[in-house]
Protein backbone atom coordinates (compact mmCIF):
# COMPACT_ATOMS: atom_id res chain seq x y z
CA UNK A 1 0.00 0.00 0.00
CA UNK A 2 1.77 3.48 -0.84
CA UNK A 3 2.43 5.36 2.05
CA UNK A 4 1.24 9.08 2.62
CA UNK A 5 3.70 11.93 4.08
CA UNK A 6 6.90 13.14 3.56
CA UNK A 7 8.67 15.72 1.88
CA UNK A 8 10.04 14.51 -1.92
CA UNK A 9 13.59 16.22 -2.23
CA UNK A 10 14.28 17.32 -6.24
CA UNK A 11 17.50 18.67 -7.15
CA UNK A 12 19.23 20.30 -10.07
CA UNK A 13 20.34 23.12 -11.97
CA UNK A 14 17.80 25.52 -14.12
CA UNK A 15 14.57 27.49 -13.51
CA UNK A 16 12.02 26.93 -16.23
CA UNK A 17 11.72 29.33 -18.49
CA UNK A 18 8.10 29.85 -18.46
CA UNK A 19 6.00 28.79 -15.28
CA UNK A 20 2.83 29.52 -17.10
CA UNK A 21 0.76 27.21 -18.63
CA UNK A 22 0.64 29.16 -21.38
CA UNK A 23 3.56 29.67 -22.53
CA UNK A 24 5.67 26.71 -20.61
CA UNK A 25 7.44 24.41 -23.24
CA UNK A 26 10.58 22.78 -21.53
CA UNK A 27 10.07 19.59 -19.97
CA UNK A 28 10.56 20.32 -16.89
CA UNK A 29 7.73 22.72 -16.97
CA UNK A 30 5.67 19.93 -18.12
CA UNK A 31 6.76 17.75 -14.99
CA UNK A 32 6.05 20.66 -12.45
CA UNK A 33 2.98 22.10 -14.62
CA UNK A 34 1.12 18.65 -14.41
CA UNK A 35 1.17 19.13 -10.48
CA UNK A 36 -0.75 22.03 -10.00
CA UNK A 37 -2.71 22.40 -13.70
CA UNK A 38 -5.17 20.52 -15.32
CA UNK A 39 -6.04 19.85 -18.67
CA UNK A 40 -8.79 18.07 -20.92
CA UNK A 41 -7.48 15.31 -21.68
CA UNK A 42 -4.21 13.86 -20.53
CA UNK A 43 -1.85 10.94 -20.57
CA UNK A 44 -0.88 7.94 -17.97
CA UNK A 45 2.80 7.55 -16.43
CA UNK A 46 3.90 4.37 -17.11
CA UNK A 47 7.22 2.67 -17.10
CA UNK A 48 6.14 1.08 -20.56
CA UNK A 49 6.08 3.26 -23.27
CA UNK A 50 3.04 1.99 -25.22
CA UNK A 51 1.02 2.85 -22.04
CA UNK A 52 1.75 6.40 -22.16
CA UNK A 53 0.55 6.81 -25.49
CA UNK A 54 -3.23 6.74 -25.11
CA UNK A 55 -5.45 10.05 -24.54
CA UNK A 56 -7.65 9.72 -21.47
CA UNK A 57 -9.91 12.26 -19.79
CA UNK A 58 -8.65 14.68 -17.18
CA UNK A 59 -11.67 17.43 -16.24
CA UNK A 60 -13.41 16.05 -19.13
CA UNK A 61 -16.25 13.37 -18.19
CA UNK A 62 -15.29 11.54 -21.04
CA UNK A 63 -13.51 11.20 -24.85
CA UNK A 64 -15.78 12.60 -27.01
CA UNK A 65 -16.77 10.37 -30.17
CA UNK A 66 -19.06 9.72 -33.40
CA UNK A 67 -20.76 7.47 -31.43
CA UNK A 68 -21.61 9.61 -28.35
CA UNK A 69 -22.49 12.36 -30.12
CA UNK A 70 -19.14 14.05 -28.77
CA UNK A 71 -17.77 14.60 -32.47
CA UNK A 72 -19.77 15.83 -35.49
CA UNK A 73 -20.61 13.55 -38.90
CA UNK A 74 -17.94 16.15 -40.47
CA UNK A 75 -15.30 16.06 -37.97
CA UNK A 76 -15.34 20.06 -37.58
CA UNK A 77 -17.13 20.32 -34.69
CA UNK A 78 -16.05 18.86 -31.31
CA UNK A 79 -18.10 18.78 -27.97
CA UNK A 80 -16.83 18.49 -24.57
CA UNK A 81 -18.32 17.81 -21.36
CA UNK A 82 -16.25 18.66 -17.98
CA UNK A 83 -16.55 17.20 -14.78
CA UNK A 84 -18.13 18.97 -12.34
CA UNK A 85 -15.80 18.46 -8.95
CA UNK A 86 -12.21 19.50 -10.43
CA UNK A 87 -12.13 22.28 -7.90
CA UNK A 88 -9.82 25.44 -7.43
CA UNK A 89 -7.83 26.03 -4.92
CA UNK A 90 -9.05 29.53 -3.65
CA UNK A 91 -11.32 31.39 -0.81
CA UNK A 92 -13.31 29.24 -0.99
CA UNK A 93 -12.64 27.00 -3.20
CA UNK A 94 -14.94 26.98 -6.59
CA UNK A 95 -15.20 24.26 -9.66
CA UNK A 96 -13.46 24.81 -12.86
CA UNK A 97 -15.65 25.70 -15.72
CA UNK A 98 -15.71 25.69 -19.29
CA UNK A 99 -15.17 29.69 -19.36
CA UNK A 100 -11.74 29.24 -17.24
CA UNK A 101 -10.65 26.86 -20.28
CA UNK A 102 -11.96 29.42 -22.97
CA UNK A 103 -9.50 31.65 -21.01
CA UNK A 104 -6.65 29.74 -21.27
CA UNK A 105 -6.79 29.57 -24.79
CA UNK A 106 -7.39 33.43 -25.15
CA UNK A 107 -4.54 33.68 -22.99
CA UNK A 108 -2.17 31.38 -25.67
CA UNK A 109 -1.84 34.56 -27.81
CA UNK A 110 -0.94 37.23 -25.52
CA UNK A 111 1.67 39.72 -26.61
CA UNK A 112 3.61 39.43 -23.16
CA UNK A 113 4.59 35.96 -23.72
CA UNK A 114 2.80 34.62 -26.73
CA UNK A 115 2.40 30.77 -26.96
CA UNK A 116 4.94 28.35 -28.54
CA UNK A 117 2.60 26.37 -28.97
CA UNK A 118 -0.20 28.60 -30.51
CA UNK A 119 0.56 27.64 -34.20
CA UNK A 120 -1.15 24.25 -33.38
CA UNK A 121 -4.63 26.37 -32.63
CA UNK A 122 -4.19 29.14 -35.32
CA UNK A 123 -3.84 25.97 -37.74
CA UNK A 124 -7.08 23.93 -36.43
CA UNK A 125 -9.58 26.51 -34.87
CA UNK A 126 -11.81 28.61 -36.73
CA UNK A 127 -10.74 32.15 -35.90
CA UNK A 128 -7.94 31.53 -33.64
CA UNK A 129 -5.62 33.15 -36.13
CA UNK A 130 -7.37 36.67 -35.96
CA UNK A 131 -8.18 36.85 -32.61
CA UNK A 132 -4.20 36.17 -32.44
CA UNK A 133 -3.58 39.09 -34.78
CA UNK A 134 -5.39 41.02 -33.31
CA UNK A 135 -4.07 40.37 -29.82
CA UNK A 136 -0.54 41.08 -31.03
CA UNK A 137 -1.19 44.58 -31.63
CA UNK A 138 -2.33 45.14 -27.92
CA UNK A 139 -0.75 46.82 -25.05
CA UNK A 140 3.08 46.97 -26.76
CA UNK A 141 4.20 50.17 -25.28
CA UNK A 142 2.70 49.05 -21.88
CA UNK A 143 4.58 45.50 -21.91
CA UNK A 144 7.68 47.14 -22.55
CA UNK A 145 7.42 49.69 -19.26
CA UNK A 146 6.32 46.50 -17.28
CA UNK A 147 9.45 45.04 -18.07
CA UNK A 148 11.57 48.09 -16.34
CA UNK A 149 9.66 47.28 -13.29
CA UNK A 150 7.11 49.49 -12.66
CA UNK A 151 4.40 48.11 -10.63
CA UNK A 152 2.15 50.54 -12.09
CA UNK A 153 2.83 50.00 -15.51
CA UNK A 154 2.42 46.19 -14.96
CA UNK A 155 -1.06 46.74 -13.69
CA UNK A 156 -1.53 48.57 -16.55
CA UNK A 157 -0.55 46.31 -18.85
CA UNK A 158 -2.91 43.36 -16.88
CA UNK A 159 -5.70 45.10 -17.62
CA UNK A 160 -5.20 45.75 -21.48
CA UNK A 161 -4.29 42.84 -21.92
CA UNK A 162 -7.60 41.16 -19.91
CA UNK A 163 -9.65 44.34 -21.16
CA UNK A 164 -8.55 42.60 -24.98
CA UNK A 165 -9.33 39.15 -23.92
CA UNK A 166 -12.75 39.57 -22.28
CA UNK A 167 -14.03 41.82 -25.08
CA UNK A 168 -13.41 39.33 -28.11
CA UNK A 169 -14.18 36.28 -28.89
CA UNK A 170 -12.30 32.72 -30.52
CA UNK A 171 -15.35 31.59 -32.86
CA UNK A 172 -13.78 28.05 -32.71
CA UNK A 173 -13.68 27.80 -28.67
CA UNK A 174 -17.02 28.84 -27.02
CA UNK A 175 -19.03 27.51 -23.92
CA UNK A 176 -22.34 26.47 -24.19
CA UNK A 177 -22.74 26.77 -20.48
CA UNK A 178 -20.38 26.17 -17.49
CA UNK A 179 -19.61 22.22 -18.08
CA UNK A 180 -19.85 22.30 -22.13
CA UNK A 181 -17.18 23.48 -24.28
CA UNK A 182 -17.40 23.32 -28.07
CA UNK A 183 -14.89 23.38 -30.51
CA UNK A 184 -15.29 23.97 -33.95
CA UNK A 185 -12.35 23.35 -36.62
CA UNK A 186 -11.06 24.97 -39.81
CA UNK A 187 -10.37 21.64 -41.08
CA UNK A 188 -10.28 18.13 -39.82
CA UNK A 189 -7.94 16.90 -37.74
CA UNK A 190 -6.84 13.34 -36.55
CA UNK A 191 -4.91 14.44 -33.14
CA UNK A 192 -7.13 17.48 -32.53
CA UNK A 193 -7.55 15.15 -28.93
CA UNK A 194 -3.69 15.18 -28.70
CA UNK A 195 -3.55 18.80 -28.41
CA UNK A 196 -6.12 19.01 -25.66
CA UNK A 197 -3.82 16.83 -24.04
CA UNK A 198 -0.98 20.06 -24.06
CA UNK A 199 -0.41 21.98 -21.04
CA UNK A 200 -0.65 25.04 -22.93
CA UNK A 201 -4.38 24.38 -22.93
CA UNK A 202 -4.90 23.90 -18.94
CA UNK A 203 -7.86 25.59 -17.44
CA UNK A 204 -7.13 29.22 -16.22
CA UNK A 205 -8.96 31.21 -13.69
CA UNK A 206 -9.94 34.05 -13.73
CA UNK A 207 -7.48 35.87 -10.98
CA UNK A 208 -4.94 35.32 -13.90
CA UNK A 209 -6.73 38.89 -15.77
CA UNK A 210 -4.63 40.71 -12.78
CA UNK A 211 -1.32 39.80 -14.05
CA UNK A 212 0.85 39.94 -16.99
CA UNK A 213 1.35 36.54 -18.39
CA UNK A 214 4.72 34.59 -16.98
CA UNK A 215 5.50 37.69 -15.71
CA UNK A 216 6.85 38.35 -11.53
CA UNK A 217 3.64 38.78 -10.20
CA UNK A 218 1.57 36.01 -11.88
CA UNK A 219 4.91 33.85 -10.61
CA UNK A 220 4.00 34.47 -7.06
CA UNK A 221 0.21 34.33 -7.31
CA UNK A 222 -0.25 30.48 -9.58
CA UNK A 223 -3.82 29.50 -8.38
CA UNK A 224 -3.73 25.22 -8.42
CA UNK A 225 -6.87 22.78 -10.20
CA UNK A 226 -4.21 19.54 -9.59
CA UNK A 227 -3.17 17.93 -6.39
CA UNK A 228 -0.29 20.22 -5.29
CA UNK A 229 -0.05 24.54 -5.21
CA UNK A 230 3.32 26.16 -5.54
CA UNK A 231 3.36 27.78 -1.63
CA UNK A 232 7.02 29.54 -1.88
CA UNK A 233 8.50 30.33 -5.31
CA UNK A 234 12.16 31.67 -5.16
CA UNK A 235 12.93 32.50 -9.01
CA UNK A 236 16.49 30.88 -10.03
CA UNK A 237 16.91 29.06 -6.63
CA UNK A 238 13.77 27.10 -5.64
CA UNK A 239 10.20 25.96 -5.06
CA UNK A 240 7.99 24.34 -2.56
CA UNK A 241 4.97 22.53 -3.43
CA UNK A 242 2.50 21.90 -0.98
CA UNK A 243 -1.27 20.07 -1.00
CA UNK A 244 -3.55 21.17 -2.50
CA UNK A 245 -7.02 21.02 0.14
CA UNK A 246 -9.17 22.01 -2.74
CA UNK A 247 -8.35 18.36 -4.95
CA UNK A 248 -9.97 15.13 -4.04
CA UNK A 249 -8.34 12.09 -5.31
CA UNK A 250 -11.55 10.71 -6.85
CA UNK A 251 -11.98 13.65 -9.02
CA UNK A 252 -8.73 13.14 -10.70
CA UNK A 253 -8.07 10.25 -13.18
CA UNK A 254 -4.67 11.08 -14.14
CA UNK A 255 -2.81 12.01 -10.75
CA UNK A 256 -2.61 10.72 -7.15
CA UNK A 257 -1.22 12.54 -3.90
CA UNK A 258 1.07 10.94 -1.60
CA UNK A 259 4.12 13.07 -0.46
CA UNK A 260 3.28 15.96 1.34
CA UNK A 261 5.62 18.60 0.43
CA UNK A 262 7.77 18.64 -2.61
CA UNK A 263 10.88 20.84 -2.34
CA UNK A 264 12.99 21.84 -5.65
CA UNK A 265 16.28 22.89 -5.41
CA UNK A 266 17.77 24.83 -8.31
CA UNK A 267 21.12 26.43 -8.98
CA UNK A 268 23.22 22.45 -8.62
CA UNK A 269 24.61 22.56 -12.21
CA UNK A 270 26.82 19.64 -11.32
CA UNK A 271 25.47 16.50 -12.70
CA UNK A 272 28.13 14.47 -10.36
CA UNK A 273 27.14 16.74 -7.49
CA UNK A 274 23.23 16.06 -8.43
CA UNK A 275 24.35 12.25 -8.60
CA UNK A 276 26.03 11.85 -5.54
CA UNK A 277 23.15 13.50 -3.34
CA UNK A 278 21.04 10.63 -4.69
CA UNK A 279 23.40 8.54 -3.92
CA UNK A 280 23.55 9.35 -0.57
CA UNK A 281 19.97 9.60 -0.41
CA UNK A 282 20.27 13.76 0.74
CA UNK A 283 18.13 13.97 -2.08
CA UNK A 284 15.25 11.54 -3.97
CA UNK A 285 15.25 12.53 -7.93
CA UNK A 286 16.73 14.78 -10.07
CA UNK A 287 15.05 17.84 -11.63
CA UNK A 288 17.12 18.48 -15.24
CA UNK A 289 20.25 16.18 -14.83
CA UNK A 290 20.26 12.80 -16.28
CA UNK A 291 22.33 10.27 -14.78
CA UNK A 292 26.50 11.19 -15.52
CA UNK A 293 27.99 9.47 -18.09
CA UNK A 294 30.77 8.06 -16.25
CA UNK A 295 28.55 6.27 -13.72
CA UNK A 296 26.17 4.54 -16.08
CA UNK A 297 28.55 1.54 -16.66
CA UNK A 298 28.77 1.21 -13.01
CA UNK A 299 25.17 1.20 -12.56
CA UNK A 300 24.47 -1.08 -15.57
CA UNK A 301 27.39 -3.42 -14.33
CA UNK A 302 25.52 -3.66 -10.51
CA UNK A 303 21.97 -4.10 -11.29
CA UNK A 304 21.23 -1.23 -9.33
CA UNK A 305 17.56 -0.84 -8.54
CA UNK A 306 17.11 2.45 -8.61
CA UNK A 307 18.56 3.34 -11.96
CA UNK A 308 16.57 2.81 -14.96
CA UNK A 309 16.78 3.68 -18.52
CA UNK A 310 13.44 5.33 -20.16
CA UNK A 311 12.26 5.35 -23.82
CA UNK A 312 11.21 8.47 -25.28
CA UNK A 313 11.90 9.27 -28.98
CA UNK A 314 12.91 12.65 -29.39
CA UNK A 315 15.68 14.89 -31.44
CA UNK A 316 18.14 16.15 -28.35
CA UNK A 317 19.79 17.44 -29.23
CA UNK A 318 19.96 19.17 -32.24
CA UNK A 319 21.92 22.06 -34.11
CA UNK A 320 20.21 24.50 -35.21
CA UNK A 321 21.67 27.41 -37.33
CA UNK A 322 20.71 31.11 -36.76
CA UNK A 323 19.58 32.14 -40.50
CA UNK A 324 18.96 35.47 -38.84
CA UNK A 325 22.67 36.24 -37.79
CA UNK A 326 24.68 38.74 -39.69
CA UNK A 327 27.65 37.41 -38.71
CA UNK A 328 30.41 36.24 -41.25
CA UNK A 329 28.23 38.12 -43.61
CA UNK A 330 25.25 36.21 -42.88
CA UNK A 331 27.06 33.25 -44.09
CA UNK A 332 24.47 30.89 -42.12
CA UNK A 333 21.50 32.17 -44.39
CA UNK A 334 23.18 30.18 -47.64
CA UNK A 335 21.96 26.59 -47.65
CA UNK A 336 25.59 25.68 -49.20
CA UNK A 337 27.51 26.67 -46.24
CA UNK A 338 25.17 25.05 -43.76
CA UNK A 339 25.04 21.76 -45.23
CA UNK A 340 29.23 21.95 -45.59
CA UNK A 341 29.12 22.18 -41.61
CA UNK A 342 26.54 18.70 -41.56
CA UNK A 343 29.78 16.95 -42.80
CA UNK A 344 31.87 17.86 -39.84
CA UNK A 345 30.10 16.58 -36.84
CA UNK A 346 30.97 13.15 -35.42
CA UNK A 347 27.89 11.75 -33.62
CA UNK A 348 30.02 9.43 -33.16
CA UNK A 349 31.69 10.95 -30.04
CA UNK A 350 28.31 12.65 -29.30
CA UNK A 351 26.33 9.27 -28.50
CA UNK A 352 29.88 7.95 -26.03
CA UNK A 353 29.34 11.75 -24.33
CA UNK A 354 25.48 10.76 -23.51
CA UNK A 355 26.55 7.36 -22.25
CA UNK A 356 27.13 5.06 -25.63
CA UNK A 357 24.71 2.99 -27.87
CA UNK A 358 22.46 1.85 -25.09
CA UNK A 359 21.50 5.32 -24.35
CA UNK A 360 21.41 7.27 -27.53
CA UNK A 361 21.43 6.65 -31.61
CA UNK A 362 22.84 8.83 -34.14
CA UNK A 363 19.87 10.64 -35.34
CA UNK A 364 19.97 12.04 -39.35
CA UNK A 365 16.33 13.25 -40.03
CA UNK A 366 14.43 16.22 -38.18
CA UNK A 367 11.39 13.54 -37.88
CA UNK A 368 12.73 10.82 -34.45
CA UNK A 369 11.61 7.10 -34.51
CA UNK A 370 8.36 6.72 -33.13
CA UNK A 371 6.99 9.95 -34.40
CA UNK A 372 5.08 9.75 -37.51
CA UNK A 373 6.49 10.36 -40.45
CA UNK A 374 9.66 8.73 -39.91
CA UNK A 375 12.02 7.20 -42.41
CA UNK A 376 15.24 6.41 -41.70
CA UNK A 377 18.21 8.84 -44.15
CA UNK A 378 21.00 10.49 -43.95
CA UNK A 379 21.79 13.26 -46.44
CA UNK A 380 25.58 14.17 -45.41
CA UNK A 381 26.80 10.92 -44.61
CA UNK A 382 30.48 10.64 -42.92
CA UNK A 383 32.52 7.42 -42.48
CA UNK A 384 31.13 5.68 -39.24
CA UNK A 385 29.13 8.92 -38.29
CA UNK A 386 32.75 10.56 -37.39
CA UNK A 387 32.54 13.54 -39.30
CA UNK A 388 34.45 14.43 -42.40
CA UNK A 389 36.48 17.43 -41.90
CA UNK A 390 38.35 17.90 -45.19
CA UNK A 391 35.09 17.68 -47.15
CA UNK A 392 33.80 20.19 -44.90
CA UNK A 393 36.66 22.27 -45.34
CA UNK A 394 36.36 22.09 -49.13
CA UNK A 395 32.57 22.58 -49.27
CA UNK A 396 33.25 25.79 -47.35
CA UNK A 397 35.50 27.14 -50.06
CA UNK A 398 33.31 26.16 -52.30
CA UNK A 399 30.81 28.49 -50.96
CA UNK A 400 33.08 31.04 -50.33
CA UNK A 401 34.71 31.26 -46.78
CA UNK A 402 37.53 29.45 -47.54
CA UNK A 403 39.02 31.13 -44.46
CA UNK A 404 36.54 29.52 -42.12
CA UNK A 405 34.14 31.35 -40.30
CA UNK A 406 33.60 32.36 -36.46
CA UNK A 407 30.48 31.30 -35.01
CA UNK A 408 28.77 32.26 -31.56
CA UNK A 409 27.79 29.66 -29.62
CA UNK A 410 25.36 29.58 -26.42
CA UNK A 411 25.34 26.41 -24.12
CA UNK A 412 23.31 25.00 -21.48
CA UNK A 413 25.37 24.35 -18.05
CA UNK A 414 23.16 21.88 -16.69
CA UNK A 415 23.50 17.75 -17.99
CA UNK A 416 26.05 16.85 -19.91
CA UNK A 417 25.57 19.96 -22.64
CA UNK A 418 28.32 22.02 -22.02
CA UNK A 419 30.41 18.34 -23.14
CA UNK A 420 28.31 18.18 -26.20
CA UNK A 421 29.09 21.95 -27.04
CA UNK A 422 32.92 21.12 -26.49
CA UNK A 423 32.43 17.92 -28.93
CA UNK A 424 31.49 20.39 -31.24
CA UNK A 425 33.52 23.00 -31.25
CA UNK A 426 36.53 20.42 -31.97
CA UNK A 427 34.71 19.02 -34.70
CA UNK A 428 34.08 22.55 -36.09
CA UNK A 429 38.21 23.60 -35.88
CA UNK A 430 38.68 20.32 -37.49
CA UNK A 431 37.06 21.95 -40.36
CA UNK A 432 38.41 25.37 -40.00
CA UNK A 433 36.12 26.94 -38.11
CA UNK A 434 36.16 28.67 -34.78
CA UNK A 435 33.72 28.67 -32.24
CA UNK A 436 33.18 31.18 -29.40
CA UNK A 437 31.40 28.70 -26.47
CA UNK A 438 29.92 30.83 -23.98
CA UNK A 439 27.63 29.45 -20.88
CA UNK A 440 24.10 30.42 -20.36
CA UNK A 441 23.88 30.76 -16.67
CA UNK A 442 20.74 33.13 -16.80
CA UNK A 443 18.47 29.56 -16.71
CA UNK A 444 16.39 31.42 -19.81
CA UNK A 445 17.90 29.35 -22.13
CA UNK A 446 15.31 29.04 -24.75
CA UNK A 447 12.59 31.72 -23.84
CA UNK A 448 15.67 34.33 -23.80
CA UNK A 449 18.14 33.78 -25.58
CA UNK A 450 16.90 31.19 -28.56
CA UNK A 451 13.25 32.88 -29.02
CA UNK A 452 13.58 36.07 -29.17
CA UNK A 453 14.20 36.73 -32.65
CA UNK A 454 15.71 40.37 -31.99
CA UNK A 455 18.75 38.58 -30.33
CA UNK A 456 19.20 36.73 -33.07
CA UNK A 457 18.97 39.62 -35.24
CA UNK A 458 21.43 40.75 -33.61
CA UNK A 459 23.86 38.20 -34.25
CA UNK A 460 23.63 37.38 -30.91
CA UNK A 461 24.79 33.78 -31.57
CA UNK A 462 24.88 31.66 -34.68
CA UNK A 463 24.66 28.09 -33.62
CA UNK A 464 23.01 26.12 -30.44
CA UNK A 465 22.10 22.94 -29.41
CA UNK A 466 19.00 22.97 -28.03
CA UNK A 467 16.32 19.83 -27.92
CA UNK A 468 13.11 18.54 -28.84
CA UNK A 469 10.57 16.18 -27.73
CA UNK A 470 7.76 16.08 -29.12
CA UNK A 471 4.25 17.24 -27.29
CA UNK A 472 2.53 13.80 -27.84
CA UNK A 473 2.74 10.41 -29.27
CA UNK A 474 0.75 8.43 -31.03
CA UNK A 475 -0.90 10.73 -34.06
CA UNK A 476 1.90 13.34 -33.77
CA UNK A 477 3.44 14.10 -37.29
CA UNK A 478 2.76 17.40 -36.59
CA UNK A 479 4.49 17.73 -33.31
CA UNK A 480 7.89 18.39 -34.55
CA UNK A 481 7.80 20.09 -37.86
CA UNK A 482 5.34 22.48 -37.33
CA UNK A 483 6.88 23.97 -34.12
CA UNK A 484 10.35 23.68 -35.43
CA UNK A 485 10.88 24.73 -39.10
CA UNK A 486 6.99 26.46 -39.96
CA UNK A 487 7.25 29.97 -41.58
CA UNK A 488 3.79 30.42 -39.85
CA UNK A 489 4.94 30.39 -36.44
CA UNK A 490 8.10 33.04 -36.65
CA UNK A 491 7.61 35.59 -34.61
CA UNK A 492 8.67 36.25 -30.55
CA UNK A 493 8.40 33.06 -28.60
CA UNK A 494 8.44 30.90 -31.47
CA UNK A 495 10.65 27.73 -30.98
CA UNK A 496 11.66 27.67 -35.05
CA UNK A 497 14.75 29.73 -33.45
CA UNK A 498 16.45 30.33 -36.12
CA UNK A 499 14.06 31.82 -38.63
CA UNK A 500 13.91 29.17 -41.11
CA UNK A 501 11.18 29.79 -43.80
CA UNK A 502 10.12 27.50 -46.82
CA UNK A 503 7.09 27.68 -48.64
CA UNK A 504 7.28 24.28 -49.92
CA UNK A 505 7.64 22.94 -46.12
CA UNK A 506 4.81 25.16 -45.61
CA UNK A 507 2.67 23.56 -48.60
CA UNK A 508 3.74 20.13 -46.84
CA UNK A 509 2.38 20.65 -43.47
CA UNK A 510 -1.05 21.87 -44.80
CA UNK A 511 -1.38 18.57 -47.30
CA UNK A 512 -0.17 16.34 -44.27
CA UNK A 513 -2.31 18.37 -41.76
CA UNK A 514 -5.91 17.85 -44.37
CA UNK A 515 -4.64 14.65 -45.66
CA UNK A 516 -7.40 11.80 -45.21
CA UNK A 517 -5.88 9.11 -43.79
CA UNK A 518 -3.04 8.21 -41.63
CA UNK A 519 -0.88 6.76 -44.17
CA UNK A 520 -1.13 9.68 -46.53
CA UNK A 521 -0.09 12.00 -43.67
CA UNK A 522 2.56 10.27 -42.69
CA UNK A 523 3.83 10.26 -46.53
CA UNK A 524 3.24 14.38 -46.27
CA UNK A 525 5.58 14.61 -43.31
CA UNK A 526 8.44 12.27 -44.21
CA UNK A 527 8.52 14.26 -47.76
CA UNK A 528 8.49 17.59 -45.45
CA UNK A 529 11.40 16.05 -43.04
CA UNK A 530 13.29 15.61 -46.79
CA UNK A 531 13.13 19.08 -47.50
CA UNK A 532 14.24 20.70 -44.03
CA UNK A 533 16.91 17.97 -43.62
CA UNK A 534 18.34 18.79 -47.42
CA UNK A 535 18.59 22.63 -46.40
CA UNK A 536 20.39 21.48 -43.43
CA UNK A 537 17.82 24.25 -41.57
CA UNK A 538 18.73 22.28 -38.39
CA UNK A 539 21.15 19.28 -37.95
CA UNK A 540 19.91 16.43 -36.02
CA UNK A 541 22.14 14.70 -33.95
CA UNK A 542 20.87 12.21 -31.12
CA UNK A 543 17.97 10.52 -30.56
CA UNK A 544 18.30 9.75 -26.85
CA UNK A 545 16.47 8.12 -24.10
CA UNK A 546 16.41 9.08 -20.53
CA UNK A 547 18.71 7.54 -17.19
CA UNK A 548 16.80 7.93 -14.35
CA UNK A 549 18.02 7.54 -10.87
CA UNK A 550 16.03 7.77 -7.58
CA UNK A 551 16.96 7.62 -4.07
CA UNK A 552 16.09 4.26 -2.17
CA UNK A 553 13.06 5.88 -0.03
CA UNK A 554 11.22 6.48 -3.56
CA UNK A 555 8.90 4.24 -4.83
CA UNK A 556 6.03 3.85 -7.35
CA UNK A 557 8.35 6.30 -9.72
CA UNK A 558 6.46 5.96 -13.03
CA UNK A 559 7.85 8.20 -16.39
CA UNK A 560 6.37 10.34 -18.63
CA UNK A 561 8.02 10.44 -21.65
CA UNK A 562 6.84 14.22 -23.20
CA UNK A 563 8.42 15.82 -19.79
CA UNK A 564 11.67 13.33 -19.73
CA UNK A 565 10.82 12.33 -15.74
CA UNK A 566 8.68 10.85 -13.25
CA UNK A 567 5.46 12.01 -12.22
CA UNK A 568 5.82 13.34 -8.97
CA UNK A 569 2.01 13.25 -8.53
CA UNK A 570 1.99 9.07 -8.25
CA UNK A 571 5.59 8.60 -6.02
CA UNK A 572 5.73 8.22 -2.67
CA UNK A 573 8.17 7.42 0.33
CA UNK A 574 9.43 4.19 1.92
CA UNK A 575 8.77 4.13 5.67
Amino acid sequence: MPRDGGTLRVVGSSDVEHLDTASAESVGARGLDRTFARTLFGTVASNTFAETVPVHPDVAERLPTRANGGISADGLTYTVRLRGDAMWDTRPPRPVTAPDFVRGFKRLCNPATPSPGRSYFTSTLRGMDAYCRGYARVGARGIGAATSGSAGADARTAAALAAYQNAHDIEGVRAADDRTLVFRLTRRASDFLNLLTLGYTAAAPREYDSYVPDGPAFRQHTVSDGPYRIAEYRPGTSYLLTRNPAWRAGTDPLRERHVDRIQITLGQDSPEAVQQQLETGAADLAWDQPVPTPALARLRSGHDPRFAVREAPSTSPYLVFNLRSPNNGHALADRDVRRALARAVDRSALVKVVGGPAVADPLHTVIPPGTTGYAPADPFPTPGDSGDPATCRRLLASAGYPGGLTLRFPYRVNSVHKLIAESLERNFAACGVRTVLTPDTGGDFYGRTLADPGRGAAGEWDIAAPGWTPDWYGSNGRSVLLPLLSGRSLGPGSTNYGGYRNPRVDALIDQALTAPDESRSADLWRRADQVVTQDAAILPLLDRKYTIFTSSRVRNALFLPTAAGDDYTRIYLAR
